[in-house]
């Protein structure tokens, strides 16, 4: 059985909002190690947050935007006997985080047209109402654990 990661890397709480989830997303959005450029844009997405929400606080839309797009179970290939079985697992909470966020970071890639600090303010606040790209990914995450449910006796 794997150990436990000892030496994990966590950056450091970002410079406005004080939070390491938000400084984490940052890291995600970021393309070529141009983090000002990413930072900018984040920051610059929380302020069209701020408007469109009316929300003073537009870190309680992020928060709960990652919760929303966070799944709760997966699924897993498990090898027994010569056949791949999906096996359902429950999913750990650094895990959903990462989740969370890669499918939001995919779903503001996947738009092209408008600038990205539109791009991702329109996702966070969809996800934040549980809807757009990374809810949906959520939810077909969920149905496939649903239907491999018969297999969970394989989980280790």
């Amino acid at each position: 059985m794997r150990g436990k990661v000892k030496n994990r890397n966590i950056p450091d709480p970002d410079i406005m909002y004080n939070s390491a989830k938000l400084s984490k997303f940052i890291n995600y959005v970021m393309l070529d190690g141009k983090k000002n450029t990413a930072r900018k844009a984040v920051y610059q997405a929380f302020e069209i947050i701020k408007e469109k929400t009316k929300n003073p606080n537009p870190l309680e839309i992020f928060d709960l935007a990652i919760k929303n797009a966070s799944p709760l179970m997966e699924v897993r290939s498990r090898r027994i006997g010569g056949a791949n079985y999906q096996v359902p697992r429950e999913v750990r909470s650094e895990r959903r985080n990462i989740l969370a966020m890669r499918w939001i970071v995919v779903a503001i890639r996947a738009k092209s047209g408008t600038p990205v600090h539109k791009r991702i303010a329109d996702e966070l606040i969809a996800a934040s109402n549980n809807e757009g790209e990374a809810i949906k990914k959520r939810e077909v995450t969920h149905k496939m654990a649903e239907a491999n449910k018969a297999f969970a006796h394989f989980a280790w």
